[in-house]
C-alpha cells in the first residue's frame, strides 16, 4: 500500500512540476488569490485557536528554564536537519549538503544527540531549513494559489504539495514508521507516536519564538491577513533562493507556517 502511494505521489509531483506555471528565473515570489474568503475565515479561526491553545502552551514552555529550551531547541533541530540534508541533494545543493551532514554527525555525537551545537564553533554555519515545497521551487515549479489552511497556516498549492512530499521523503518519519523498529504497548504503537511528539515539540519551540513578533504584527497591521500573506510570500521566496532573511529577530525556520506549526 505504502509502495504505491508513494508512486501515487511522485507521478502528482512530476504533474505539478509540469502544470503548474513556471517560475522564471528573475521572477518575484507571487501566488494567485484563489480562496481568499475561505483564507480570510480560516485565519480568523487560527488566531482562535492559538489565543486559546498555542500561545498558552507557548507561553508555558517559555517559562522553561533557558538551558532547557536549547536543548530542547537543539535537539529537535537536530533531528529536523535529515530532512534538510535530503532537499539538499535533491536540490542539487552538495556543497549545503555536506555541511548539514556535517553538522548532524558532529552535533549527535559530540553536542550529545543534539541537545548541544558544538557544530557551529568548529565551522559548520546553521543555515536556514530546506524542505520540499523549497524544493519543487528550486526545480521551475510555480507556486499556484495562495490559502490559509486550518491549524496550518497560510500555503500555496506548490508548498502544500511539498507538506506531503516532506513526509514522503523525511528520514525520522519513516524510521519511527518503520515495522522492524515499532514498539507496541496493546494498541498503541508508540515508535510512530514518538514522530509526533517531535512534530509538536517543533511546532511548540517555534511559536515560543515568535510571541512578541505575531503579537506586534497583528496589533500595528491595518489588514493583518495581507500582512501575513505579504511576510509569508517573501520569506519563502528568500528561502528559494537561498537569500540572507533581513529580519534579525526572527528564527531562520520563521514563518513556515504562522502556526506554522
Amino acid at each position: 500500500m505504502l509502495k504505491r502511494l508513494k508512486i501515487l505521489f511522485a507521478v502528482f509531483v512530476l504533474s505539478s512540476v509540469i502544470c503548474l506555471p513556471q517560475l522564471a528565473a528573475n521572477e518575484k515570489y507571487t501566488a494567485n488569490e484563489c480562496f481568499e474568503k475561505f483564507s480570510r475565515g480560516t485565519l480568523k479561526f487560527n488566531q482562535g485557536l492559538d489565543k486559546a491553545v498555542f500561545k498558552p502552551i507557548a507561553k508555558g514552555y517559555r517559562a522553561l528554564p533557558v538551558p532547557i529550551r536549547v536543548g530542547t531547541s537543539n535537539f529537535v533541530g537536530n533531528l529536523r536537519s535529515l530532512l534538510t540534508f535530503t532537499n539538499n541533494l535533491l536540490q542539487g545543493d552538495f556543497r549545503g549538503a555536506g555541511n548539514t551532514a556535517g553538522r548532524f554527525t558532529i552535533n549527535t555525537t559530540v553536542g550529545i544527540l543534539g541537545i548541544f551545537d558544538p557544530a557551529s564553533k568548529m565551522g559548520f554555519e546553521k543555515r536556514s531549513r530546506e524542505d520540499f515545497g523549497q524544493t519543487l521551487g528550486v526545480w521551475g515549479s510555480g507556486t499556484g494559489c495562495y490559502f490559509v489552511l486550518p491549524v496550518l497556516g497560510p500555503t500555496t498549492t506548490r508548498d502544500t504539495i511539498g507538506l506531503v512530499g516532506n513526509v514522503f521523503i523525511d528520514p525520522i518519519y519513516h524510521l519511527t514508521h518503520n515495522s522492524e523498529t515499532d514498539v507496541v504497548v496493546g494498541n498503541e504503537n508508540l515508535s510512530e507516536h514518538n514522530y509526533y511528539y517531535y512534530k509538536g515539540t517543533d511546532a511548540v519551540d517555534f511559536r515560543s519564538k515568535n510571541i512578541e513578533s505575531i503579537d506586534s504584527l497583528e496589533k500595528n497591521s491595518i489588514d493583518f491577513y495581507a500582512s501575513v500573506k505579504s511576510l509569508y510570500l517573501q520569506n519563502r521566496a528568500q528561502k528559494i533562493s537561498n537569500s540572507p532573511i533581513s529580519d534579525k529577530g526572527q528564527d531562520d525556520s520563521d514563518w513556515e507556517e504562522i502556526d506554522n506549526q
